[in-house]
C-alpha cells in the first residue's frame, strides 16, 4: 500500500454518496490488519452517523464514537448550513486540535471530509482549508460510472490548485452492472490524470484492489 511511512491521509470525493466511507474502511481494516495502529476520524456529519459508525467498527473501537465523530448534525445538508440551523458553527482551528487530539497514539490516521472537495464547513472556510491545516496528504474516491472522468478531473486539480499533495484516485463501483463508460474509465484516466489510478473496489467488494 501507498501508505507506507505517512502519519495520515484526507479523503475526499468527487461527490457525496459515492463511497467514501466504504473505501475508506477498507483502507483502515486493510491497515490493521497489516499491523498498522489505524483509526479513521470524521470530523463532522449531517443527517445519518452511518458513516462514522463504519469507521468506528473499521478501527476495532479503539477511540469512542463522540472522539471519532465530534459534531454531528442532523439535518442533511452542508456542515455549514446545518451549522447556521442547529448550531454550534464550526471553527477549523477546533476541528483540527479534536483531530489531532483523537489521532493521539495512534500510527495512522484517516480524516474522511463531509461530501465532495468544495463542500463550506464554517463561515469562511471549507474542506480544502481543514485539508490544508490538517497537512494531509488528499486521497480522492470516484465512483465509477458515467462522468467519472469530468468529476475525477476536477476534484484533483481543485485539490492541487488548493496546494495540496493528491496522492491517487481510486475508482469505487458502486453498480454491479458495466456499462461503456465503467469499463473505459480507468483507461482514459490513466492516460489524463495527473495523479495515478491507485486501485479499485468491485461492487460491494470486501477489499481494494491496488494497481501496481
Amino acid at each position: 500500500m501507498i501508505f507506507g511511512g505517512r502519519e495520515g491521509i484526507f479523503v475526499t470525493g468527487t461527490d457525496t454518496h459515492i463511497g467514501k466511507t466504504y473505501v475508506s474502511a477498507l483502507i483502515i481494516e486493510e491497515l490493521r490488519k497489516g499491523g498498522v495502529s489505524a483509526v479513521g476520524l470524521k470530523p463532522v456529519s449531517s443527517g445519518s452517523r452511518e458513516d462514522a459508525q463504519r469507521l468506528w467498527e473499521a478501527s476495532g473501537g479503539a477511540v469512542d464514537l463522540d472522539v471519532l465523530n465530534p459534531v454531528h448534525y442532523n439535518t442533511p445538508v452542508a456542515p455549514y448550513t446545518a451549522g447556521q440551523i442547529e448550531g454550534p458553527a464550526l471553527l477549523v482551528e477546533e476541528m483540527v486540535v479534536r483531530v489531532h487530539s483523537a489521532r493521539e497514539g495512534f500510527d495512522f490516521a484517516l480524516v474522511e471530509g463531509a461530501g465532495g472537495w468544495e463542500v463550506p464547513l464554517g463561515k469562511g472556510f471549507g474542506i480544502p482549508e481543514l485539508a490544508r491545516e490538517l497537512k494531509f496528504p488528499v486521497l480522492v474516491v470516484a465512483a465509477n460510472w458515467l462522468g467519472a472522468i469530468n468529476h475525477t478531473l476536477l476534484t484533483v486539480k481543485a485539490v492541487q490548485a488548493s496546494g495540496l499533495e493528491c496522492l491517487g484516485v481510486i475508482l469505487n463501483h458502486l453498480e454491479a452492472e458495466r456499462d461503456v463508460a465503467a469499463v473505459t474509465n480507468r483507461a482514459i484516466l490513466d492516460e489524463i490524470c495527473p495523479v495515478p489510478i491507485l486501485g479499485e473496489v468491485m461492487t460491494d467488494g470486501t477489499e481494494i484492489d491496488w494497481f501496481e
